[in-house]
């Protein structure tokens, strides 16, 4: 054994500062960007909102043909920010001319997206409402009761637990070293609240009986429960004992097995189906805390048909351009101990106005790939959307898999379609007796037709779509695929669609 020096070369990867920036912002949703950009204002004195005085609109297409003509092409951001760390690096073992840097302007400022002479985009809603909450609702129902401030406080508690179902959920959590804690009940409750245990369960009734009726029930039975006796009906009827002993038969429509049961006609229990199908099962369904048509989306491009060709525009409504601060560069640049700082912060700002213009440029080319592979779904609509992979594009535009997944993730686009994510045009291949490969995402919307335009009172198995679509569009699927696609489209199995009445 010895000690000595040993001179090695090799080649690594080396994620630069400037290289993980670039990359973080190219998967960032429009308003997280937004959000970024504010941030690196706050932070960076060399970074401005403003365009500097003496460049007005007269001199941006020259400034921007200048600026296009020093600017190398780059298409791939990996390769184009190696490059220029390269460049950064070198530049920093010598001295900053800042004068040079000063006088020559158009390298300094990011082009400005233009709109190719299209001015009229399609509108935004811009005045959304909150959706209504559950529990607001409740408390304000709790606040025009009459109750005492212990029972209010055990009110408070009941509906600080209710599901997203509006149900009570006193279930045990899952504590972060796998084990769960008790399950609660009414009286722990009571107890936590001060109230006496005996009168819980009539505080609790009282809520169950505010707006939306069966709300706090803490299953499905008593919640049909409460609203058959508000609707009311007694002990001993026909609604109310389905309710209580053979729900599990009416969820199957098993109406045999109840009048064989019950030991009535059947055609009451027919018509006491037909009043507990007026019930609501979900007291929550118009109270939700999120409601998913009230969510306002700003896509990143939209799509114009302009002849018979299709343009991407990239939206810059609600973007900060960036420029640099000249007037203080030329400030701290007297001042001979500022001039590290101003070089630093003048070199992070550079990096961020050709990150952000380069983010843009790989949307729209990326974008503009989608419309060249799926024109058909452009012009005749979603049953026309191609299969199509990462992969396709990516040779297409000369980037990595990753870049594409990147730039696809979180990123809108505005079609005569319909709002789609960039994901969205990415699905896998079904096979075709005879024609091409259709994509999975029209399969879904074929299946979706299918059951929509079936007879209700006899609805369609499986099976039966699967020999349909094999017929009538030349899918060859199997049908445990077909059930996997209509459980993602949120479509309840034949024996669960069936209507009698």
């Amino acid at each position: 054994m010895e000690i000595k020096q040993q001179l090695r070369l090799s080649q690594q990867l080396v994620m630069t500062p400037q290289l993980q920036q670039a990359i973080r912002l190219l998967q960032l949703s429009r308003l997280e960007l937004i959000e970024e950009v504010r941030k690196e204002l706050d932070n960076n004195p060399m970074l401005s909102d403003e365009e500097p005085e003496g460049r007005g609109r007269s001199d941006t297409g020259e400034s921007r043909s200048v600026s296009a003509a020093h600017e190398q092409r780059i298409d791939d951001p990996t390769s184009f920010l190696r490059n220029q760390e390269q460049k950064v690096q070198e530049r920093a073992s010598r001295e900053v001319d800042w004068e040079k840097f000063l006088e020559n302007r158009t390298l300094q400022q990011a082009p400005a997206p233009g709109r190719g002479g299209f001015e009229e985009l399609p509108p935004i809603e811009q005045n959304l409402t909150k959706p209504r909450n559950l529990q607001d609702h409740m408390l304000w129902q709790l606040q025009m009761s009459d109750l005492t401030d212990v029972e209010r406080r055990f009110a408070e508690l009941v509906i600080g637990n209710l599901d997203e179902k509006g149900y009570l959920d006193l279930a045990g959590v899952e504590r972060p070293d796998g084990t769960r804690t008790p399950d609660l009940t009414i009286e722990d409750l009571a107890e936590e609240a001060g109230l006496h245990p005996d009168d819980a369960p009539l505080v609790l009734q009282m809520i169950q009986n505010f707006d939306p009726i069966g709300v706090a029930a803490r299953d499905l039975r008593e919640c049909l429960l409460i609203q058959a006796e508000s609707a009311g009906y007694e002990e001993g009827e026909p609604v109310v004992e389905i309710i209580k002993n053979h729900l599990h038969q009416l969820e199957k429509h098993n109406y045999q097995a109840i009048v064989r049961e019950m030991k009535i006609p059947l055609e009451d229990v027919y018509e006491a189906a037909k009043e507990i199908q007026d019930f609501e099962s979900r007291p929550a369904r118009n109270f939700t805390d999120t409601d998913e048509r009230s969510i306002g989306i700003t896509p990143d491009v939209y799509v114009i048909k302009d002849g018979d060709d299709w343009v991407v525009l990239d939206n810059d409504r609600g973007v900060q351009r960036l420029f640099i601060n000249e007037a203080l560069t030329k400030r701290l640049m007297k001042d001979p101990s500022a001039k590290e700082f101003v070089g630093e912060k003048l070199r992070n700002a550079q990096w961020l106005i050709r990150a952000i213009e380069q983010r843009r440029k790989t949307i729209i080319r990326v974008s503009e790939c989608i419309i060249e592979k799926q024109r058909e779904f452009f012009e005749k609509g979603v049953a026309y959307l191609r299969p199509m992979i990462l992969r396709d594009v990516a040779e297409s535009v000369g980037m990595h898999e990753s870049t594409i997944s990147r730039v696809t993730t979180n990123k809108y686009m505005h079609t005569p379609q319909g709002l789609f994510e960039l994901k969205y045009f990415f699905n896998s291949s079904i096979r075709r007796v005879a024609n091409e490969d259709i994509a999975s995402e029209s399969v879904k919307q074929a299946i979706k037709k299918l059951i929509e335009e079936e007879d209700k009172a006899s609805p369609i198995s499986d099976q039966q779509i699967v020999e349909m679509l094999e017929k009538t569009e030349g899918i060859k699927i199997a049908r445990r695929t077909v059930a996997k696609y209509r459980e993602l489209l949120g479509i309840l199995a034949s024996s669960k669609r069936k209507r009698l009445f």
